[in-house]
C-alpha cells in the first residue's frame, strides 16, 4: 500500500471526554493524504470504548503509562509518513490545517514549521501575552525565555525528529521545550502566522499546571550546556546566562519555602562551568 504524506501522532491519557473532538478535527482536514496514529498511554477511563468508534479509521494503540514524551515517541516509531504532526488530545484542529501546513513545507523548503493558535480557558476565548506571540526563523533566544513552540502546530520531517533523538523520555513534564531548545541553533524554524489550531486550557490534568516545570527546563538548559559540543560560544554563553537567572529564581523560591536540598542541587549546576 501507498505511505500517507503526513502521520498525524495523538498522545493521550484518560482524556475520553475530549480525545473524540480531537480525532473529529484530523479526520476532518482537507487534506487528506495522512494517517491517523492515538496513542493510549494507559488510560484507565472509557478512552478504549470512545477510540473504537473510529475503527478503520485511525490507528489506536495501547501503551503502559510512561508519559507523553514516551507515548509521542511511541507514535513516531510506527509512523510512516516523510512528515509527522502532533496533537495534544485536549486540542483541536482547523479543517485546513494539514492543507496550509504541507503547502508551506514544501515551498519553504524547511524542515520545521509551526502556526498560530487560539486560545480558550475555561470555555472563553483569551488573548495572549507579547511574550507568548509565536517566532520564525532563528528561535534560539526565544526558547530560552518561554517554550516558542505548540506542539498541537507543528509539521517537521520524520527523519528530522530522530535526527535530534525525539523527545527526552526522562522529562514528565518540558519535554518539548527540551526538544525545540535543542533543535534551535541549527534549524530555522517556520510559522504560518494564522490561527490553525485550538488550544484549550483550564482543565486540572494538564502538564503546563504540573510542579517542576522550572526544575525540568533548568536541566534542559544545563544538559544543553554540558553534552553539546557544537555550540558556538554566542550560544553557549546565553545558554549560561539564561541557566544563572533561572537557578537564582528556583533557588530563591526553594529556600523560601525550606527546601534547602532543592536550592543547594540547584546551585550546584553553575559550580562546573568556568569562562563565561
Amino acid at each position: 500500500m501507498k505511505k500517507p504524506l503526513v502521520s498525524v501522532i495523538i498522545p493521550t491519557f484518560n482524556r475520553a471526554n475530549v480525545i473524540k473532538r480531537a480525532v473529529i478535527s484530523v479526520l476532518n482536514q482537507t487534506f487528506t493524504d495522512f494517517e491517523c496514529i492515538v496513542v493510549d498511554d494507559g488510560s484507565t477511563d472509557e478512552t478504549d470504548s470512545v477510540l473504537s468508534e473510529f475503527s478503520g479509521k485511525i490507528r489506536a494503540v495501547k501503551k503502559e503509562n510512561r508519559g507523553v514524551a514516551a507515548a509521542r515517541n511511541s507514535g513516531a516509531e510506527l509512523a510512516e509518513g516523510n512528515f509527522i504532526a502532533f496533537l495534544d488530545s485536549d486540542d483541536e484542529w482547523k479543517k485546513e490545517k494539514l492543507s496550509r501546513q504541507i503547502s508551506y513545507m514544501n515551498e519553504s523548503g524547511l524542515r520545521i514549521s509551526q502556526t498560530d493558535e487560539i486560545w480558550v480557558r475555561n470555555g472563553k476565548f483569551v488573548n495572549k501575552s507579547r511574550k507568548y506571540i509565536r517566532p520564525s526563523g532563528d528561535i534560539f533566544y526565544k526558547c530560552l525565555e518561554v517554550c516558542a513552540v505548540t506542539p498541537s502546530s507543528v509539521m517537521m520531517e520524520r527523519k528530522l525528529f530522530y535526527d535530534y533523538g525525539g523527545f527526552d523520555e526522562s522529562f514528565p513534564v518540558c519535554e518539548d521545550f527540551d526538544l525545540w531548545l535543542r533543535m534551535s541553533p541549527k534549524e530555522k524554524f517556520g510559522l504560518i502566522d494564522e490561527p490553525l489550531i485550538i488550544k484549550y486550557g483550564g482543565a486540572e490534568d494538564q502538564l503546563s499546571n504540573a510542579v517542576g516545570m522550572d526544575k525540568y527546563r533548568i536541566i534542559s538548559i544545563y544538559n544543553m550546556l554540558s553534552k553539546d559540543k557544537e555550540l558556538d560560544e554566542n550560544h553557549k554563553r546565553a545558554l549560561f546566562e539564561a541557566l544563572v537567572k533561572k537557578v537564582k529564581i528556583y533557588a530563591e523560591g526553594a529556600k523560601k519555602h525550606e527546601k534547602f536540598d532543592e536550592a543547594a542541587w540547584a546551585e550546584s549546576l553553575l559550580s562546573g562551568f568556568s569562562g563565561f
